[in-house]
């Protein structure tokens, strides 16, 4: 007989999960050890310190044992904290509210790219683009609409090579 599960999905901030709200409430019905799930998500979650990243709990429902999945935190938070915001600018286009550079931008793209299911690194590294763009956020100190132009003449191939 396959055991019954529960899959409860949560954005909690990295290493700083609680036993309050989200996690807590959800958790409580099921009779599982809160302290202990909260423990493990924290140490899998700490190297995302200052994010918000999705997790997954996985529950055995008979025999209460548990499975922690952490997802990638969101292209936008990952961009906010290379470029060193907060969030992007509430005015996209007329405000720059941070930059980062093209080897962040790489990294990210490496990092988020089975999520975004892009066929190659340099579409990925498109997208993060893109979300600067929509956040306001510059690129080698350029406007990022340009080096979406120069991945396009291909100004930046040795860097997107698939290593």
């Amino acid at each position: 007989m396959e055991a019954r599960t529960k899959v409860i999905k949560a954005v909690v901030e990295g290493g700083k999960a609680t036993g309050g709200p989200p996690l807590g409430p959800a958790l409580g019905p099921l009779g599982v050890n809160i302290p202990l799930i909260v423990k493990r998500i924290n140490e899998l979650t700490g190297g995302y310190a200052g994010l918000r990243v999705p997790v997954e709990i996985i529950v055995n429902i008979e025999d209460k044992s548990f499975d922690v999945k952490v997802l990638t935190p969101t292209m936008s938070a990952l961009v906010a904290k290379e470029a060193g915001i907060s969030k992007g600018s509430g005015s996209t286009g007329t405000e720059t509210v941070g930059d980062i550079t093209m080897g962040k931008a790489v990294e990210i793209a490496r990092v988020k790219r089975e999520q975004l299911h892009a066929k190659s690194l340099k579409s990925a590294v498109r997208t993060v683009i893109g979300s600067c763009v929509s956040m306001g956020v510059t690129v080698d100190g350029k406007n990022p609409r340009e080096v979406l132009q120069e991945i396009e003449e291909g100004k930046h191939d040795k860097l997107l090579s698939e290593k």
